[in-house]
């Protein structure tokens, strides 16, 4: 049920009316009594979708909705694994390849 703007053409009162697309305008003023009530043209409210089935993503294909839980079961593997390298003990101390290169530069 839509929202209408009413003024008085009489007294210059202004106000809404909560009512049916169905009902009849209204003509007599709540304020001076007289009936020079007009309906005006609003900009209206806008129109409001509530529920599902509205969105892009409501209606996606099966192939995309498999596609986007792939993705994230392979996500969830990655970051458990990067949990358990970081995990894993370290043994002895390693060199990177520029500092063995080096040792083995000064050695020969």
């Amino acid at each position: 049920m839509p929202t209408y703007e009413y003024m008085c053409e009489n007294c210059g009162f202004e106000f809404e009316k909560f009512q049916s697309i169905t009902a009849k305008a209204l003509r007599t003023c709540p304020e001076c009594g007289k009936k020079k009530l007009r309906r005006l043209i609003g900009t209206g409210a806008g129109v409001i979708f509530k529920g599902s089935g509205f969105y892009e993503t409501d209606h996606r294909s099966e192939s995309y909705k498999k596609a986007a839980e792939n993705e994230k079961k392979n996500l969830k593997g990655k970051k458990e694994e990067a949990k358990t390298d970081n995990k894993e003990p370290k043994t002895g101390t390693q060199k990177d390849s520029k500092t063995a290169r080096k040792d083995n530069k000064k050695s020969a």
